[in-house]
């Protein structure tokens, strides 16, 4: 993976608009209407190679796919893996549980209204290797036309399915985790050996504070997502910690988001995951004062933060001078070379979610790589 060694390098976090055609063809394959499976395979392909072009367009260095052949960063396992059916999970967001009405419009949002969650009810084992080779295939082909591009791709880390598919299988949580990380680790490895940089998405780490593990005290939930920790580390075991990437997030939804676990409170079990770098957000109202926190917590070595400098729920288009110096004031604090510019979450987190306009993620993204550039004339000159 690339490191900012000249000038900051800039990336995202993984999902970005689909177009408007795919999203109504995916809509019809999960609610079970019979679709042109071929059809759907080649809107896929040319999709990811238009969405290819429009971050190279933007001026981001770390590229993806978009995650556009998924329903979700996360629920897209239900098809890549055997053991899940039966009833899906209810979940509660604590902090939504005190604001009922907004809620209702979290809830009632296309994409997250439509997600399947079926529970584990039957020995997990992997179904559809052929996926992420695919999906490693439409990507490569993209970046044939981008010059000096890096590519990486996104899977659901074990921790997340376990807070999104519920346990009616296994004995406990523990064993649980241990055989979706089995599972996984074909598509992890698939992947890097495809010769893309993984990120694994762990919102479970933040986000599971107030939604899975809600009913935990903080000693009891730094102990459970230190078994997530471990499972991933067991899951990338043959994967180079350079070729990892991880993201850190509490949820990506238009939320109070004041039960939030601070980040002072997991720093710690974030940074023994083998990844070398640390996606997390930076940018929105409930997290951007948390670059103070590296001011006493030094960065391990080789590590690189990911800070996120635009926000993923807001249709601001953030001042390309208030993104340098949000860029800034993580490289004062960790060194420039440890320091990549992303945003906070993804901007198409479900198929047909929609909180930022589709027009205004790409004018984001550029905003982006011009901040990174003003401060990369401040930090380089």
């Amino acid at each position: 993976m690339k490191r900012s060694t000249e000038r900051f390098l800039t990336t995202h976090t993984g999902s970005l608009p689909r177009p408007d055609d795919l999203i109504r063809m995916m809509y019809a394959k999960e609610e079970g209407v019979p679709i042109d499976a071929q059809a759907l395979a080649e809107r896929v392909r040319s999709a990811v190679a238009e969405v290819v072009k429009k971050q190279a367009d933007a001026g981001v260095d770390l590229i993806n796919d978009g995650e556009l052949s998924k329903p979700s960063y996360a629920t897209y396992i239900k098809d890549r893996l055997n053991g899940f059916g039966g009833t899906g999970n209810t979940f509660v967001y604590q902090d939504l549980a005190e604001f009922p009405k907004l809620a209702q419009k979290v809830f009632g949002d296309p994409g997250r209204s439509r997600r399947k969650t079926p529970a584990c009810n039957a020995a997990i084992s992997v179904r559809d290797a052929a996926a992420a080779r695919t999906d490693a295939d439409n990507l490569k082909a993209a970046l044939k036309g981008v010059t000096g591009a890096e590519g990486f791709m996104s899977a659901a880390s074990p921790g997340v399915v376990s807070l999104f598919f519920r346990n009616d299988h296994y004995k406990d949580q523990d064993a649980y985790l241990e055989a979706i990380a089995e599972a996984m680790r074909d598509e992890y490895e698939t992947v890097t050996k495809a010769g893309f940089t993984l990120q694994i998405d762990c919102p479970d780490l933040g986000m599971g504070r107030h939604i899975q593990y809600a009913d935990l005290d903080l000693k009891d939930f730094r102990r459970r997502i230190g078994a997530h920790i471990e499972a991933l580390n067991h899951a990338t075991r043959n994967i180079a910690p350079e070729q990892m990437r991880l993201h850190l997030c509490w949820g990506n939804y238009e939320g109070p988001h004041h039960r939030d676990v601070p980040l002072a409170d997991i720093v710690d079990i974030v940074f023994g995951a083998r990844p070398h770098a640390i996606s997390l957000e930076a940018a929105n109202p409930r997290h951007a004062h948390e670059y103070t926190l590296f001011e006493t917590v030094k960065l391990p070595p080789g590590k690189v933060l990911i800070p996120g400098v635009i926000e993923s729920k807001s249709n601001f288009i953030e001042h390309p001078d208030l993104i340098a110096q949000r860029i800034g004031r993580y490289a004062e604090r960790v060194g420039r070379e440890n320091v990549i510019a992303g945003s906070d979450c993804g901007y198409g987190t479900w198929v047909g979610q929609a909180a930022v306009d589709p027009d205004v993620v790409w004018a984001k993204l550029a905003a982006m790589a011009e901040g990174a550039r003003i401060a990369s004339k401040r930090f380089w000159n």
